[in-house]
Protein backbone atom coordinates (compact mmCIF):
# COMPACT_ATOMS: atom_id res chain seq x y z
CA UNK A 1 0.00 0.00 0.00
CA UNK A 2 0.79 3.58 -0.29
CA UNK A 3 1.31 5.72 2.77
CA UNK A 4 2.78 9.34 3.91
CA UNK A 5 5.37 8.43 6.15
CA UNK A 6 8.38 10.44 8.25
CA UNK A 7 11.03 8.69 10.22
CA UNK A 8 11.98 12.03 11.86
CA UNK A 9 10.08 14.57 13.46
CA UNK A 10 9.65 17.62 10.20
CA UNK A 11 6.92 18.32 7.63
CA UNK A 12 10.17 18.03 5.32
CA UNK A 13 11.14 14.57 6.11
CA UNK A 14 7.20 13.38 5.39
CA UNK A 15 7.26 10.82 2.26
CA UNK A 16 5.07 8.66 0.57
CA UNK A 17 6.49 5.01 0.56
CA UNK A 18 5.14 1.65 -0.41
CA UNK A 19 4.46 -0.57 2.49
CA UNK A 20 2.73 -4.08 3.30
CA UNK A 21 -0.75 -4.27 3.72
CA UNK A 22 -1.11 -4.23 7.86
CA UNK A 23 -2.36 -7.23 9.17
CA UNK A 24 -5.60 -7.94 11.00
CA UNK A 25 -6.08 -9.53 13.78
CA UNK A 26 -8.98 -11.49 15.24
CA UNK A 27 -10.84 -8.83 16.73
CA UNK A 28 -9.74 -6.03 14.17
CA UNK A 29 -10.98 -4.67 10.52
CA UNK A 30 -9.03 -3.65 7.92
CA UNK A 31 -10.04 -0.21 6.31
CA UNK A 32 -10.14 0.77 2.76
CA UNK A 33 -8.76 4.45 3.49
CA UNK A 34 -11.35 6.89 1.31
CA UNK A 35 -10.85 10.29 2.89
CA UNK A 36 -8.68 11.20 5.64
CA UNK A 37 -9.46 15.00 7.40
CA UNK A 38 -5.98 17.51 7.93
CA UNK A 39 -6.46 18.60 11.23
CA UNK A 40 -4.20 20.80 13.79
CA UNK A 41 -3.12 17.65 15.72
CA UNK A 42 -1.59 15.97 12.52
CA UNK A 43 0.70 18.95 12.08
CA UNK A 44 1.46 18.54 15.70
CA UNK A 45 2.42 14.65 15.17
CA UNK A 46 4.29 15.12 12.07
CA UNK A 47 6.32 18.34 13.46
CA UNK A 48 6.93 17.85 17.60
CA UNK A 49 5.11 15.34 18.78
CA UNK A 50 6.66 11.78 20.92
CA UNK A 51 5.35 9.11 18.86
CA UNK A 52 5.27 5.29 18.18
CA UNK A 53 6.09 3.39 16.43
CA UNK A 54 9.59 5.06 14.02
CA UNK A 55 9.16 5.24 10.90
CA UNK A 56 5.54 7.19 11.42
CA UNK A 57 2.33 7.26 9.70
CA UNK A 58 0.07 9.91 10.61
CA UNK A 59 -3.78 10.81 10.53
CA UNK A 60 -5.95 11.30 12.93
CA UNK A 61 -9.28 11.16 11.20
CA UNK A 62 -10.41 8.31 8.86
CA UNK A 63 -13.56 7.49 7.20
CA UNK A 64 -13.43 4.60 4.40
CA UNK A 65 -14.34 0.64 4.06
CA UNK A 66 -14.05 -2.29 5.33
CA UNK A 67 -11.65 -4.57 3.32
CA UNK A 68 -11.84 -7.64 5.31
CA UNK A 69 -12.77 -8.62 9.03
CA UNK A 70 -10.86 -10.77 11.72
CA UNK A 71 -11.94 -14.38 12.88
CA UNK A 72 -14.05 -13.06 15.94
CA UNK A 73 -15.58 -9.83 14.60
CA UNK A 74 -19.70 -9.85 13.89
CA UNK A 75 -20.49 -6.56 13.54
CA UNK A 76 -19.09 -5.99 10.60
CA UNK A 77 -18.34 -6.69 7.01
CA UNK A 78 -16.46 -6.18 3.86
CA UNK A 79 -18.14 -3.15 1.85
CA UNK A 80 -19.89 -1.35 5.53
CA UNK A 81 -19.04 2.36 5.14
CA UNK A 82 -17.24 3.47 8.27
CA UNK A 83 -15.19 6.36 10.68
CA UNK A 84 -13.26 5.13 13.25
CA UNK A 85 -13.06 6.68 16.79
CA UNK A 86 -9.64 7.28 17.36
CA UNK A 87 -9.05 6.94 21.21
CA UNK A 88 -7.45 3.43 21.98
CA UNK A 89 -9.11 2.33 25.38
CA UNK A 90 -8.75 -1.03 27.59
CA UNK A 91 -12.44 -0.52 28.72
CA UNK A 92 -11.95 -1.73 32.24
CA UNK A 93 -9.82 1.57 33.98
CA UNK A 94 -11.70 3.69 35.82
CA UNK A 95 -12.35 6.37 32.97
CA UNK A 96 -13.46 4.12 30.37
CA UNK A 97 -16.07 2.37 32.63
CA UNK A 98 -17.82 5.97 33.57
CA UNK A 99 -17.84 6.11 29.76
CA UNK A 100 -14.49 8.57 29.55
CA UNK A 101 -12.66 6.20 26.58
CA UNK A 102 -10.66 9.17 25.40
CA UNK A 103 -9.10 9.89 28.90
CA UNK A 104 -8.35 6.03 29.14
CA UNK A 105 -5.56 5.57 31.17
CA UNK A 106 -3.73 2.91 29.54
CA UNK A 107 -4.94 4.27 26.31
CA UNK A 108 -3.97 7.29 23.54
CA UNK A 109 -4.76 8.83 20.33
CA UNK A 110 -4.25 6.29 17.34
CA UNK A 111 -1.73 8.70 15.23
CA UNK A 112 0.13 9.32 18.16
CA UNK A 113 0.37 5.91 19.52
CA UNK A 114 0.10 3.55 17.05
CA UNK A 115 0.44 4.49 13.23
CA UNK A 116 -2.82 6.44 11.16
CA UNK A 117 -4.53 6.73 8.47
CA UNK A 118 -2.48 8.47 5.73
CA UNK A 119 -2.60 5.20 4.17
CA UNK A 120 -4.64 3.18 2.20
CA UNK A 121 -5.71 0.49 4.75
CA UNK A 122 -5.83 0.86 7.91
CA UNK A 123 -6.30 -1.72 11.10
CA UNK A 124 -8.04 -1.27 13.56
CA UNK A 125 -10.20 -2.76 16.55
CA UNK A 126 -13.97 -3.66 15.65
CA UNK A 127 -14.62 -1.59 18.88
CA UNK A 128 -13.50 1.41 17.25
CA UNK A 129 -15.28 1.38 14.38
CA UNK A 130 -18.78 2.73 13.41
CA UNK A 131 -21.28 2.05 10.33
CA UNK A 132 -22.14 5.41 8.50
CA UNK A 133 -25.49 5.73 7.10
CA UNK A 134 -26.31 5.17 3.92
CA UNK A 135 -27.15 8.91 2.89
CA UNK A 136 -24.24 10.46 4.38
CA UNK A 137 -21.88 12.32 2.46
CA UNK A 138 -18.01 10.87 2.08
CA UNK A 139 -17.23 14.42 3.19
CA UNK A 140 -19.73 14.57 6.14
CA UNK A 141 -18.07 11.49 7.40
CA UNK A 142 -14.74 12.23 7.30
CA UNK A 143 -15.17 15.36 9.21
CA UNK A 144 -17.00 13.54 12.13
CA UNK A 145 -14.26 11.40 13.95
CA UNK A 146 -12.47 14.64 15.57
CA UNK A 147 -13.62 18.00 14.39
CA UNK A 148 -17.69 16.88 14.49
CA UNK A 149 -16.88 14.72 17.88
CA UNK A 150 -14.65 17.18 19.28
CA UNK A 151 -17.29 20.43 18.90
CA UNK A 152 -20.11 18.07 20.27
CA UNK A 153 -18.12 16.83 23.29
CA UNK A 154 -17.36 20.30 24.23
CA UNK A 155 -21.05 21.77 24.13
CA UNK A 156 -22.30 18.53 25.91
CA UNK A 157 -19.59 19.10 29.32
CA UNK A 158 -21.00 22.81 28.82
CA UNK A 159 -24.40 21.42 29.11
CA UNK A 160 -25.32 23.77 26.16
CA UNK A 161 -29.05 24.07 26.12
CA UNK A 162 -32.09 26.46 25.30
CA UNK A 163 -31.33 29.34 27.42
CA UNK A 164 -27.74 29.58 26.58
CA UNK A 165 -26.18 32.16 24.18
CA UNK A 166 -23.27 30.76 22.79
CA UNK A 167 -19.97 32.70 21.45
CA UNK A 168 -18.06 30.32 18.90
CA UNK A 169 -14.34 31.68 17.91
CA UNK A 170 -12.74 30.19 15.11
CA UNK A 171 -16.45 29.20 13.59
CA UNK A 172 -15.20 28.42 10.10
CA UNK A 173 -12.31 25.97 11.00
CA UNK A 174 -12.51 22.72 11.38
CA UNK A 175 -14.30 22.34 14.74
CA UNK A 176 -16.01 25.59 14.54
CA UNK A 177 -18.29 24.85 12.61
CA UNK A 178 -19.38 21.87 13.80
CA UNK A 179 -19.87 23.95 16.90
CA UNK A 180 -21.82 26.04 15.55
CA UNK A 181 -24.21 23.31 13.96
CA UNK A 182 -24.62 21.34 17.38
CA UNK A 183 -24.92 24.31 19.30
CA UNK A 184 -27.86 25.60 17.43
CA UNK A 185 -29.25 21.71 17.48
CA UNK A 186 -29.39 21.86 21.20
CA UNK A 187 -31.51 25.00 21.11
CA UNK A 188 -29.11 28.12 21.61
CA UNK A 189 -28.61 31.29 20.47
CA UNK A 190 -24.91 31.18 18.26
CA UNK A 191 -23.24 33.67 17.90
CA UNK A 192 -20.08 33.20 15.16
CA UNK A 193 -17.14 34.79 15.45
CA UNK A 194 -15.67 34.69 11.59
CA UNK A 195 -15.64 37.02 8.83
CA UNK A 196 -17.61 34.29 7.03
CA UNK A 197 -21.03 34.92 6.50
CA UNK A 198 -21.82 31.04 5.11
CA UNK A 199 -22.20 30.26 8.92
CA UNK A 200 -25.86 31.55 8.66
CA UNK A 201 -26.37 28.52 6.96
CA UNK A 202 -24.87 26.56 9.15
CA UNK A 203 -26.98 27.59 11.82
CA UNK A 204 -25.22 31.41 13.27
CA UNK A 205 -27.95 33.70 14.46
CA UNK A 206 -24.70 36.74 14.21
CA UNK A 207 -21.63 36.53 12.61
CA UNK A 208 -19.50 38.94 13.94
CA UNK A 209 -15.67 39.86 13.69
CA UNK A 210 -12.38 40.10 16.14
CA UNK A 211 -12.80 43.49 16.55
CA UNK A 212 -16.29 44.19 17.26
CA UNK A 213 -17.08 40.62 19.13
CA UNK A 214 -17.20 42.03 22.16
CA UNK A 215 -19.47 45.15 21.53
CA UNK A 216 -22.22 43.11 19.03
CA UNK A 217 -22.29 40.11 22.18
CA UNK A 218 -23.29 43.23 24.51
CA UNK A 219 -25.77 44.51 22.20
CA UNK A 220 -27.52 41.11 21.05
CA UNK A 221 -27.28 40.21 24.74
CA UNK A 222 -28.39 43.38 26.39
CA UNK A 223 -25.24 43.97 28.19
CA UNK A 224 -25.65 40.31 29.72
CA UNK A 225 -22.91 38.85 27.43
CA UNK A 226 -22.51 35.01 26.45
CA UNK A 227 -23.51 32.08 28.34
CA UNK A 228 -21.18 30.24 27.07
CA UNK A 229 -17.86 30.36 24.87
CA UNK A 230 -16.17 28.21 22.72
CA UNK A 231 -12.51 28.84 22.01
CA UNK A 232 -10.76 26.44 19.64
CA UNK A 233 -8.25 28.69 18.77
CA UNK A 234 -6.02 29.16 21.46
CA UNK A 235 -4.15 31.43 22.96
CA UNK A 236 -4.59 34.41 20.74
CA UNK A 237 -8.74 34.80 21.70
CA UNK A 238 -8.14 34.02 25.45
CA UNK A 239 -8.49 37.80 26.20
CA UNK A 240 -11.72 38.00 23.99
CA UNK A 241 -12.97 34.89 24.89
CA UNK A 242 -13.06 36.12 28.83
CA UNK A 243 -14.74 39.41 28.08
CA UNK A 244 -17.31 37.80 25.70
CA UNK A 245 -18.66 35.74 28.68
CA UNK A 246 -21.17 36.88 30.90
CA UNK A 247 -21.98 35.99 35.37
CA UNK A 248 -21.83 32.27 35.77
CA UNK A 249 -20.69 31.76 32.21
CA UNK A 250 -19.11 28.34 31.02
CA UNK A 251 -15.30 29.00 28.69
CA UNK A 252 -14.90 25.88 27.19
CA UNK A 253 -11.54 25.45 25.13
CA UNK A 254 -9.51 22.65 23.24
CA UNK A 255 -6.60 23.02 21.16
CA UNK A 256 -4.00 25.65 21.08
CA UNK A 257 -3.10 26.00 17.23
CA UNK A 258 -2.52 30.11 18.17
CA UNK A 259 -0.60 29.25 21.01
CA UNK A 260 -1.04 27.35 24.45
CA UNK A 261 0.55 29.81 26.90
CA UNK A 262 -1.67 33.05 28.73
CA UNK A 263 -1.69 35.31 31.11
CA UNK A 264 -5.14 34.98 33.37
CA UNK A 265 -6.45 37.74 35.53
CA UNK A 266 -7.60 35.45 38.60
CA UNK A 267 -10.51 38.61 39.53
CA UNK A 268 -12.11 38.13 35.86
CA UNK A 269 -12.51 34.40 36.94
CA UNK A 270 -14.34 34.84 40.42
CA UNK A 271 -15.36 38.20 40.07
CA UNK A 272 -17.94 36.69 37.55
CA UNK A 273 -18.59 33.13 39.21
CA UNK A 274 -16.79 31.64 35.55
CA UNK A 275 -16.30 28.17 35.10
CA UNK A 276 -13.10 27.32 32.70
CA UNK A 277 -13.69 24.19 31.18
CA UNK A 278 -10.72 22.35 28.73
CA UNK A 279 -11.96 19.34 27.09
CA UNK A 280 -10.27 16.77 24.32
CA UNK A 281 -11.86 14.10 21.95
CA UNK A 282 -15.31 12.60 22.83
CA UNK A 283 -16.52 9.39 24.38
CA UNK A 284 -18.04 6.85 21.54
CA UNK A 285 -21.79 7.30 23.18
CA UNK A 286 -21.37 10.92 21.24
CA UNK A 287 -20.20 9.65 18.67
CA UNK A 288 -23.07 6.95 18.38
CA UNK A 289 -25.17 10.50 18.78
CA UNK A 290 -23.74 12.28 15.91
CA UNK A 291 -24.33 9.29 13.49
CA UNK A 292 -28.00 9.39 14.53
CA UNK A 293 -28.48 12.59 14.20
CA UNK A 294 -26.37 14.32 12.15
CA UNK A 295 -27.63 13.58 8.73
CA UNK A 296 -29.32 17.18 8.51
CA UNK A 297 -25.45 18.40 9.02
CA UNK A 298 -23.07 20.81 6.50
CA UNK A 299 -19.30 20.67 6.34
CA UNK A 300 -17.38 23.13 4.50
CA UNK A 301 -14.84 21.77 1.95
CA UNK A 302 -12.37 24.10 1.15
CA UNK A 303 -9.63 22.37 -0.90
CA UNK A 304 -9.28 18.52 -1.46
CA UNK A 305 -5.53 16.98 -1.40
CA UNK A 306 -4.22 13.83 -2.98
CA UNK A 307 -1.97 11.48 -0.71
CA UNK A 308 0.54 12.98 -2.76
CA UNK A 309 0.14 16.30 -1.35
CA UNK A 310 0.39 15.57 1.99
CA UNK A 311 2.76 17.79 2.67
CA UNK A 312 0.95 20.87 1.14
CA UNK A 313 -2.46 19.83 2.54
CA UNK A 314 -0.58 20.31 6.28
CA UNK A 315 0.72 23.47 5.24
CA UNK A 316 -2.31 24.66 3.94
CA UNK A 317 -4.00 24.48 7.36
CA UNK A 318 -2.48 27.96 8.13
CA UNK A 319 -3.50 29.29 4.92
CA UNK A 320 -4.48 32.70 5.81
CA UNK A 321 -7.59 32.30 2.91
CA UNK A 322 -8.21 29.31 4.19
CA UNK A 323 -12.63 28.55 3.94
CA UNK A 324 -13.57 25.61 5.40
CA UNK A 325 -12.14 21.94 5.45
CA UNK A 326 -9.51 20.42 4.05
CA UNK A 327 -9.44 16.46 3.33
CA UNK A 328 -7.10 14.30 1.97
CA UNK A 329 -8.59 11.83 -0.89
CA UNK A 330 -6.90 8.83 -0.52
CA UNK A 331 -8.24 6.10 -2.80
Amino acid sequence: MRALQFDKSGIENLKLVELPNPEVGAHDVRIKVKFAGVNPIDYFVVNYLPVKPMPHIPGAEVYGEIESVGDHVKSLKPGDRVIVYNRLFDGTCDMCLSSMEMLCRNGGIMSVITNGGYAEYLTVPEKNVFKVPDNMSEELASSLPVAGLTAYHALKEAGVNSNDTVVVFGASGNTGQFAVQFAKKMGARVIAVSKKVWLKDFGADYVTTYNKVVEDVSRVTGGKMASVVINSVGSSVWDLSLSSLGVNGRLVFFGGITGSEVKLDLSQIYGKHVKIIGTTGGRRIELMEILESCNDCKVKVWKTFSLEEGKDALKALFDPTRDGRILLKIQ
